[in-house]
């Protein structure tokens, strides 16, 4: 019985020294990426991100990290784009892509001041750019799935981050086989409270 009292204390201990450890926060920072695909320039472009995290441990040197990212992907399109796509409206803009972003991802603590990042992301669309095609149809999908892989440096309860996202599905609607992909940089700063 007092072994059951004694592991159970240690138990009651472990979760509330987790719990403490437990952080929330806001994030901000830059995209840099771009659409790859046939028709696209494959310049990378300027955007942005912001949203929420959370930080949970899972002991010293493991983390869960789930976000919650307002993100901006924009690209442009290729001087060839309207004979490769047809029924384009004539005022093809360069696309701009407003995704509602959730990464989960888990951390590594190799020391106090670094955590080794990665995981999936999921995107949803929240825009469709109407513009796009002549006869309204939508030419992105409304999900984006990729993976980040990163860095960030733990400075006191300042988090400045480094990643690299890869986009693992077609999100072209358009009815043809061409893949179009979304790759970038994602550069920022969060605030553990």
């Amino acid at each position: 019985m007092k072994k059951s009292l004694v592991i159970l204390l240690v138990a009651i201990t472990a979760s509330a020294t987790s719990f403490a450890q437990f952080r929330i926060g806001p994030k901000l920072g830059a995209n840099i990426g771009k659409i790859e695909g046939k028709g696209f320039d494959e310049q990378y472009k300027l955007g942005y991100h912001l949203g929420a995290f959370a930080e949970i441990p899972l002991g010293k040197k493991f983390a869960i990290q789930p976000e919650v990212l307002w993100n901006q992907i924009n690209s442009d399109t290729a001087s060839g784009f309207k004979a490769i796509y047809q029924n384009l409206d004539e005022n093809v803009k360069n696309p701009q892509l407003n995704y509602l972003s959730i990464p989960l991802l888990l951390t590594y603590k190799p020391a106090k001041v670094l955590s080794l990042q990665a995981g999936p992301q999921f995107g949803i669309l929240l825009n469709k750019d109407k513009t796009f095609i002549d006869n309204g149809k939508e030419a992105f999908k409304s999900g984006d799935f990729s993976m980040l892989f990163g860095a960030q440096l733990n400075i006191l309860r300042v988090r400045i981050y480094g990643r690299y996202a890869i986009g693992l599905n077609n999100i072209n609607d358009l009815p043809n086989q061409e893949q179009w992909k979304t790759t970038g940089f994602q550069l920022g700063v969060g605030l553990a409270l």
